[in-house]
């Protein structure tokens, strides 16, 4: 069993991109370390344009590289954190940051989990109520005192 999943890994080990082989290609790299923390900071915050779901760190698309180029451009320049967000937010929209501002333009974006939320609970209370409305008559709160009784017997295992 051990030399399967050793073979499934051999096999696979080529086929799956390694995931910062981006981001630690020392050509892309700036000089000063603390320049190259505040880039790699600053680009935790974009959203690569083509996975979407990674910051521009995280991708090795090439879009991702280029934003990870403009954006060290940008930190050796001597632009503020501010000012390179700012840059990139106006060329690529809102879509490119990873937390997009709360505006009337993103209100529904920032809504949605609320909105989930609450329409998943309206959900289950309309179940609730149609099962609580489909339930059989006859339940324990109908039974006269004398068939609670007897219930109350068969419950105990005792035969009447």
């Amino acid at each position: 069993m051990k030399y399967l999943f050793f073979l499934a890994f051999l096999l696979a080990a080529p086929l799956t991109p390694p995931a910062l082989a981006a981001v630690s290609d020392p050509a892309e790299m700036l000089r000063d370390p603390a320049q190259e923390e505040r880039a790699r900071q600053i680009g935790r915050e974009l959203r690569c344009l083509v996975c979407q779901n990674q910051s521009i760190e995280d991708s090795d698309a090439e879009l991702a590289r280029d934003l990870r180029r403009i954006v060290r451009e940008q930190v050796s320049a001597g632009r503020n954190d501010a000012d390179v967000l700012r840059f990139v937010h106006d060329r690529y929209g809102d879509f490119v940051l990873l937390r997009p501002p709360v505006k009337p333009a993103t209100w529904l974006l920032w809504a949605t989990p609320v909105l989930a939320l609450g329409l998943g609970l309206t959900l289950i209370l309309a179940m609730r109520r149609r099962r609580a409305a489909a339930a059989p008559p006859g339940t324990a709160e109908d039974l006269s005192a004398a068939e609670r009784a007897r219930l109350a017997q068969l419950e105990d295992g005792r035969s009447p």
